[in-house]
């Protein structure tokens, strides 16, 4: 096998010059660059990663944070990040946080030993302040961590409202909004749209909070269902908690979407799985990753932001939890 020392032979340059080259830093003459990178191709040199990463302090790592692995929408966040990452030749390392602190703190701290080149974050866990500290690119992925971390999210506020919109648009006047966990910025703001959406139209409203999981949704969605027997529709804040509910009320025997209509968030291939298919509001969740990688990508290798708070439009898929007139 080549080593760096047999490429500043063959190309008849010292040892330091090639590592210039290798590493991208320091002067290279356009000369030495041709011998050094035909002597690299003779030799078939495959320089080594290790070494490298001492040298530099850095590796063509990134490194993603997500709050929970079970959500699908996260997976398939995930694999916009990989297939872009990999395009420029970096890896991806993916870590489940499980929204406890603590464990974003050890994937951080470990993967910095690491060498790691750059972080992606999808959570929001910890004070902005320890971002800062870092000292490193990061870029914020569907949550805002602070003003001054570049962050790549969808309309979540204008999603919101679009979804309440059409279920009141399908009659309903009974609508229960089942919100996300408080504090957490999409699901406020998709309070806000739902809120924004209902003003002064007269309608019964309730709102509950809830948990982006399966499970927990579905009991939630049960217990309120079975209480409150006059709702007629639900916007829930994300797909997961929407097909809770669409499992609750065929538990209940409540006839979606005759008796009781359903919008969810996120746009997540699940919701076309289910029956009837689920009506949402769809980020576009490959774009997200897609953007939130190239931007990071750009930090990593300073080049210079076009933009650092890229908010991507939503859209409204309708299928069969609600229905397509007004009866």
């Amino acid at each position: 096998m080549a080593t760096i020392r047999d490429v500043a032979k063959e190309s008849g340059v010292s040892v330091a010059t090639v590592s210039r080259f290798i590493n991208k830093k320091g002067y290279v003459s356009k000369e030495a660059k041709e011998v050094i990178e035909r002597a690299i191709k003779e030799l078939e040199y495959k320089p080594n990663l290790v070494a490298r990463s001492l040298s530099t302090k850095q590796t063509k790592l990134i490194g993603l944070i997500v709050p929970d692995i079970m959500n699908p929408f996260f997976p398939e966040l995930a694999r916009a990040v990989e297939d872009i990452a990999l395009s420029y030749d970096y890896t991806v390392v993916l870590c489940n946080s499980d929204e406890k602190a603590e464990k974003e703190i050890h994937y951080i701290e470990t993967l910095k030993q690491k060498y790691v080149s750059g972080f992606i974050i999808t959570t929001n866990q910890l004070q902005a302040s320890y971002y800062q500290k870092l000292d490193m690119p990061i870029v914020a992925l569907d949550r805002m961590i602070d003003e001054t971390i570049p962050t790549v999210s969808s309309n979540n506020k204008e999603g919101a409202r679009i979804g309440t919109a059409h279920l009141i648009d399908q009659g309903c006047q009974h609508i229960v909004c089942m919100r996300g966990p408080a504090g957490l910025v999409p699901a406020d703001d998709r309070l806000d749209g739902f809120l924004e959406a209902i003003r002064g139209k007269g309608i019964a409203t309730h709102i509950i909070e809830c948990p982006f999981h399966f499970e927990q949704s579905e009991e939630i969605a049960r217990k309120f269902l079975s209480e409150n027997k006059e709702i007629d529709g639900i916007f829930a804040s994300s797909d997961v908690s929407a097909a809770g509910a669409l499992k609750a009320a065929h538990s209940l025997g409540i006839a979606v979407p005759d008796e009781l209509q359903i919008v969810g968030f996120d746009g997540i291939a699940l919701g076309g799985m289910l029956t009837p298919g689920l009506t949402t509001v769809a980020q576009d969740i490959y774009k997200m990753g897609a953007l939130t990688t190239r931007m990071l990508i750009k930090l990593i290798e300073e080049i210079e932001l076009e933009e650092r708070d890229i908010q991507v439009p939503v859209e409204l898929i309708i299928r069969g939890t609600t229905r397509s007139e007004q009866e």
